[in-house]
């Protein structure tokens, strides 16, 4: 026998688990069923793929016993692929995928909205412990002499022993607390496996022992029959027509997929006939999964070939864009003995990506036209991915452009480049836009001054990946997309007026610009601006402020030292009382420093030396006062 301690992370989960989710503590049996019924999926893959396993007896089923006397308990039995002592470890034992340790850095210690989050991670088999003071497993896998047992009162430590067991699968057994008796009862497990678990592909027995009576009086006896009886429809679902199922099947069968404790937002089932034959079930989840940005997300779709489970783990079934996506694609042309590396390079595979890709964006489009309210959900969580997919799926650009969504300076919420150029003025020649990393700065930036006196709408982009996707679009059915973080995008504003004020002040920007030297890449006066004294722009090849702290924060520390624009206002009071002083070189010195610096605190940019910055402020107050 060895004993194990749990992984940090595992020990934080069970925790959690234990005391926030009682309100919902019925799922462990459906995640139980889940996972032998991957056991299963495995299993039968590996019987008809690979040689080694081709001999082995597979008779696929999930068989359910309790004990509903004395001490109550509930065994989860498979006849799947088995674990030997290493999956044990593994498997029960450690969270490998680093974005756990994420999800679990994201949660805040309120019950009920850690509930939600650990619904999206997908509790599975740490369930157990809701109702358990003791969960033992014995397991032998397919092919190996060996089995094991596994036991754990989900405080701390595990141990492993070797054991005997007759054939190879995994037999879970749960050792019912006071919160837990409950399921120790025919009826409760029916009830569940009917409402969670009913369109697994398997059939599901539960064995019970039926008490009747005989006779009458003193002649009555109590006669005790064993029982057998399969639960569920073992069919799979996906592959029945539309016409058959409700709203509620198709529900019930997203929980079983993918172990998410809400209601999907949208699904979207497809059979295809004809040259090709396959069928298609995807669902997008109400919230977005919690590794959605992390590098080793859980794909969410799962490949069957004629029903045979293939793989759950293939990253290529859809672009990455849409890794929120869940569901099933079952082909009926692949070959049952796929590979993954044949998989990546499977002319009908692509065939079928390419097809559920255009299928989902089309249902999205659909959604935003006829239910806009639905829609606003849907962008809410997953406007950022959908902008991935314009700078990775050139193909589907014109149709992503339709989908994605922006906030503007013009009308409350997201709005998109459609609404946007409806409301586009006659004599406008671009869809202006500003990036950034904060809206609430974005919308005070003084970029937008001239934009606000001309009554011109501006889309304000504060995802930190729009700085990347946005140049990359170049137009919108024509119309150029102008950010105005650089230094052309005011040329199409400028009045007589204006280049008149600039040749006036022309002489000043030179003198600035002699102080300033290399901390700028010119000074030029500004038709931009109303309020503000100056701002900075980004000259048009270089990258804007923001987008220089992303690079570096991607690890890009040896970038050339970009130098701004700085942009004066010849209409401001400091522009022009320091037009009449410029022969008093310390004040040109200092205000010309602090106009740079003003206008690069309020773009985000960080102060090369702020005891300077300070110095020199209090020289400029000084004799202010």
């Amino acid at each position: 026998m060895s004993k194990h301690q749990f992984q940090t992370e595992v020990s934080q989960l069970l925790h959690l688990i234990i005391h926030s989710l009682y309100s919902h503590k019925e799922i462990f049996l459906r995640e139980l069923i889940s996972n032998a019924s991957d056991a299963l999926d495995k299993l039968k893959y590996l019987t008809i793929s690979d040689d080694a396993y081709k001999g082995i007896n597979f008779d696929p089923k999930i068989e359910i016993r309790f004990t509903g006397e004395g001490k109550k308990t509930l065994t989860v039995s498979d006849t799947g692929l088995g674990m030997n002592e290493q999956d044990l470890v593994e498997n029960l034992g450690t969270i490998a995928r680093s974005g756990t340790k994420g999800f679990l850095s994201h949660l805040s210690g309120d019950a009920r909205k850690d509930s939600n989050l650990i619904g999206q991670f997908g509790v599975g088999f740490y369930s157990t412990f809701m109702v358990a003071d003791k969960v033992e497993v014995v397991t032998k896998k397919a092919g190996e002499e060996k089995a094991y047992k596994w036991v754990s009162d989900g405080k701390g430590d595990f141990e492993i022993s070797e054991t005997e067991k007759a054939g190879h699968g995994t037999d879970i057994t749960a050792y019912l607390n006071s919160e837990g008796e409950e399921y120790a009862s025919r009826w409760e497990i029916e009830s569940i496996v009917k409402k969670y678990s009913n369109h697994v592909a398997f059939p599901i027995i539960v064995h019970y022992t039926q008490t009747t009576s005989e006779g009458e009086g003193d002649k009555k006896k109590e006669k005790k029959e064993h029982k057998s009886e399969q639960i569920n429809s073992a069919s799979a679902l996906w592959k029945k027509s539309k016409n058959e199922l409700t709203d509620d099947d198709y529900k019930e069968f997203y929980k079983t997929i993918s172990h998410d404790q809400d209601d999907p937002l949208i699904w979207l089932h497809t059979q295809a006939e004809g040259t090709m034959e396959y069928t298609t079930l995807f669902y997008v989840p109400k919230k977005a999964p919690f590794d959605m940005y992390y590098a080793d997300y859980q794909p969410g779709v799962k490949l069957y070939v004629k029903r045979v489970f293939i793989t759950d783990d293939s990253k290529e079934l859809l672009p990455t864009y849409l890794r929120f996506v869940k569901g099933i694609i079952d082909s009926e042309d692949l070959p049952l003995n796929v590979s993954r590396e044949i998989l990546q390079q499977n002319r009908v595979l692509k065939t079928i990506t390419s097809a559920s890709v255009k299928k989902l964006l089309g249902e999205f489009k659909r959604i935003a036209d006829n239910t806009p309210e639905l829609y606003d959900e849907f962008i809410s969580q997953y406007n950022r991915p959908l902008k991935e997919g314009l700078y990775s799926d050139y193909a589907q650009r014109d149709e992503l452009l339709e989908l994605v969504r922006f906030k503007s300076t013009a009308v409350e919420g997201f709005t998109s480049l459609a609404a946007y150029k409806e409301r586009m003025k006659e004599d406008q020649k671009a869809i202006y836009y500003i990036t950034g990393e904060n809206e609430d700065i974005l919308r005070t930036s003084p970029l937008l001054e001239a934009y606000r006196k001309k009554d011109i709408e501006v889309l304000i982009m504060a995802d930190e990946i729009d700085e990347i996707v946005v140049p990359s679009i170049g137009k919108y059915q024509d119309i150029e997309l102008k950010g105005i973080n650089k230094s052309g995008a005011v040329d199409d504003l400028k009045t007589d007026d204006d280049k008149k004020k600039e040749k006036e002040v022309k002489p000043l920007a030179k003198k600035i610009k002699g102080v300033l030297k290399d901390r700028v890449k010119d000074v030029v006066v500004s038709s931009r601006l109303s309020d503000s004294p100056s701002c900075v722009v980004a000259d048009e090849e270089d990258p804007t402020v923001q987008m220089q702290h992303m690079l570096k924060a991607m690890g890009q520390s040896n970038l050339p030292d970009y130098k701004p624009i700085l942009e004066i206002n010849p209409d401001h009071e400091i522009v022009k009382k320091l037009t009449e002083k410029k022969d008093d070189q310390q004040l040109l010195e200092d205000v010309s420093f602090l106009l740079l610096e003003q206008a690069m605190l309020i773009e985000g940019a960080e102060l090369k030396s702020p005891a300077e910055f300070v110095q020199r402020l209090n020289r400029v107050m000084g004799l202010a006062l």
